[in-house]
């Protein structure tokens, strides 16, 4: 049961909701503009608000869809472990060529089921430095660094401090452009803030 659970969470995250949205609302393939990613950042630039909220919110939900599996089937498995395959899946997708997104609305959603009070503060972070850089990726890897100290300083939970630390990790290295253009001040900015 474990091992379909690990199946079916990894199922849940490859499910590519900015691909779906863009073909079957817009009638287009988001991977063929702006960045050519499956998220919700590259969704709100193509495609506008409305899409960039549906996708990110689907994004968020299915890794806590993930999350929850093994409280809703009660199997003894770690919902975080659950999780991180979800986020591989949305990163990796079966369904979209292995081509996703960058882990980010994933791995909250997976915190949003596991420590509900993390997520809200790292929500709270992301929009802050949001607010201060206009960088979303920057953004995104940061709240990833807060939600690393969070776990190491506000709790004992081991679990929690190696899961919030390899996603954290795999954002960075999702980000690896994104550093890139942020350090030659090419990154594009957002300009709703």
């Amino acid at each position: 049961m474990s091992v379909l659970l690990v199946i079916l969470g990894y199922l849940l995250g490859s499910i590519p909701f900015a691909l779906i949205v863009g073909k079957v609302g817009y009638g287009i393939d988001i991977r063929e503009h702006g960045s050519g990613n499956l998220g919700g950042t590259n969704t709100f630039r193509v495609l506008g608000g409305k899409a960039g909220l549906i996708v990110t919110i689907a994004d968020i939900l299915k890794g806590t869809l993930a999350a929850s599996l093994p409280v809703l089937f009660s199997v003894d498995i770690h919902p975080l472990l659950i999780g991180m395959f979800a986020v591989f899946g949305h990163t990796y997708p079966v369904f979209a060529q292995f081509r996703g997104g960058k882990a980010v609305a994933t791995s909250g959603g997976v915190l949003l089921f596991y420590s509900p009070v993390l997520f809200m503060t790292m929500l709270a972070v992301f929009f802050l430095i949001l607010y201060i850089s206009k960088y979303v990726s920057l953004s995104s890897m940061l709240t990833g660094v807060y939600a690393t100290a969070y776990a190491f300083i506000w709790t004992d939970d081991v679990p929690l401090r190696i899961v919030v630390t390899l996603l954290t990790l795999f954002v960075f290295y999702r980000h690896r452009a994104n550093i890139k253009r942020i350090l030659n001040k090419t990154e594009p900015k957002v300009k709703w803030l």
